[in-house]
Parts: structure tokens; sequence; C-alpha cells
């Protein structure tokens, strides 16, 4: 019997919330039930696959809610954040894919892994917290949270926002159970929202702190620690540019990791969007693995048979 091939595949936000009009649950599921069906015509042709994703805007709705119920219910902690929405997100990704395994006559189950991820409590982005979460405030209201410890940075006119760390992952608590799970055949979904941020104290119990870990760079630790074969990070773009929406625009095919790192020196590719995509592969790869991809969901099938996409190689 051949062995079967592993791919981590990161779905991004955009598999999950379309637009702003269609931000409910059920509009939640639709979308997500869509990205899924791509991942099963994958796992159709042979991949065992372990599906990661973001949870930025599910992050923001709870925390929207925990501000407006403050008078009444205790606020919500971050790492708490992480973990609701891993078990949210992890059951509409389950139910898509039960669905869509059944429709196929596909014998497999999907599971998923409540997933702490650990950082370094003496990762320099401690010190200088950046990632926006949450709704904007007004200023005398910041001015109250900042006094109770937390950051906030004022954002363009727009209002007051907090901010948090966002550390480098080093370590997955769960890899263990995630390899055994794939190893028994199952579909999983695990480090979702880049995992729930944890430290080990000095007597290695696990403390969840306020932080939010990049899901791309935790999926690709995931991948690594794994030996999977392929790290996919979908987006909302077949492929990926260069000089992107200039008149000298060109989409690439293949890159190597030298080729992708003068790209990001040259400025090629926007923080928060395409950047963070590409140093995770870049990052990938160096450690280790074997070949990455980026394109949007429903071409992931095409583009394994390399009719489409951007392919990245040592």
């Amino acid at each position: 019997m051949t062995e079967k091939k592993v791919a981590v595949v990161a779905v991004g936000g955009n598999a999950l919330i379309i637009d702003k009009t269609r931000q409910s649950i059920p509009d939640q599921f639709d979308a997500i039930k869509e990205t899924m069906n791509h991942i099963a015509g994958m796992i159709e042709d042979g991949w065992d696959v372990v599906v990661t994703h973001g949870n930025g805007p599910q992050v923001g709705f709870i925390l929207r809610r925990s501000e407006l119920a403050m008078h009444e219910l205790h606020p919500v902690p971050m790492d708490y954040c992480g973990a609701d929405t891993q078990g949210a997100i992890g059951y509409m990704a389950q139910k898509a894919l039960h669905n869509e395994f059944k429709k196929r006559g596909i014998k497999k189950h999907a599971v998923t892994v409540v997933t702490q991820v650990q950082v370094d409590a003496e990762d320099p982005a401690f010190e200088k917290p950046s990632k926006p979460v949450g709704s904007f405030l007004d200023e005398a209201t910041a001015k109250e949270r900042m006094a109770e410890g937390q950051d906030f940075v004022e954002d363009a006119g727009r209002g007051w926002r907090r901010v948090v760390p966002s550390p480098l992952p080093v370590n997955i608590i769960e890899v263990d159970a995630i390899k055994q799970l794939i190893e028994s055949g199952f579909s999983v979904i695990a480090v979702g929202g880049g995992g729930i941020p944890v430290v080990e104290k000095e007597d290695g119990d696990l403390r969840g702190v306020e932080a939010v870990i990049d899901k791309d760079f935790a999926s690709g630790l995931l991948a690594n620690l794994i030996r999977a074969d392929l790290l996919i990070i979908s987006t909302a773009v077949e492929k990926v540019a260069v000089n992107f929406n200039k008149p000298d625009q060109k989409w690439l095919d293949e890159m190597t990791v030298a080729e992708a790192e003068q790209y990001i020196a040259e400025g090629h590719f926007a923080p928060g969007s395409m950047l963070p995509k590409v140093q995770a592969i870049v990052k990938f790869l160096k450690e280790g693995g074997k070949k990455a991809l980026i394109t949007d969901p429903p071409n992931i099938q095409r583009a394994l048979r390399g009719e489409t996409g951007t392919w990245i190689v040592p």
C-alpha cells in the first residue's frame, strides 16, 4: 500500500466571511461549506489533510459581545476567545466535511483538536503589542482600559483600538495527538486562529497569554512538526503577483526561497496580507519543508495538477 501524502491547508478569513453583509452564523457556515467542498475534493484525490484557519472576525465578535455585556458579565480573556472560536469554527468545518464525505461516498471522519501553541515568554513582541483586536472605542473608554493595563492605539481618526502582542509560535502542545489522528485516517481541523497562545512557567505548567499568533506561521510550524509533504496557504487570489496592481504586474507560477526573499526585500508583498504568507512559507521551507503552494480555495485541485497557483520551492 502506498503511503498517503499529508498536506496542511491554511484557510484564510475570506473562507468564513465573504463580505460585511454576510456575517451571520448561517452565512459563515455557507462560506466554510464551499471551502470544505474543495478540500474534500483534495481528500478524494488521496491526500490526508490537516485544515487550519483564521479567526480574526470571530474573535472581534466575541470581544464586542463582551464589551456590550460588561455591566453584567465578566470580560473574556484573549486565550479563551481563541479556544471558543476553535470550537465553533471547527464544528462548522467538521459538519461541512462530514456532509461532503457522505455525498461523495468517502469513508472518513473529521475531528477538531482544540490546540494550544507555545510561545516564548521573552519574545520581543510582548514589549511591542501590534495586532489590533476588537472594535473601535472612543478616547475616554480607551484611556480607562489603558489604566487597567491594556494597550490601545489611535487608528487614523477612526477611533482607538486595542492592540495585543503577536509572538512567534515555538511549539504545538497537541502535535502528537494530531499526528496520531492523521495516521488513524481522520481529517483534522487544528491550530485554529494560530492556536491558543500559552507560555510554559518555570514549574512546567502552561499559562494562557493575551496575544494573537499569526495563523500562517503556526500552520508552517505544524507542517514542519508533522513532516507534511505540502503546505497550502489559501487566500483570496489564484496566484501571487509582483508589482501588484501596477502596469507591470506579473503573476508568478513558481518561486524559490531565494527569489521569495528578494521579492520581500524589494517590498512586493503587502504587510498584513501577502507578506506574512510568503514569510511563513520561507520559514517552513528553510526548516526542512518540501514545497508550498499559494492559491484560492476553488483552484486547489487545479493547482495540485500544476495548472495554476504559485508554487514555492527550496
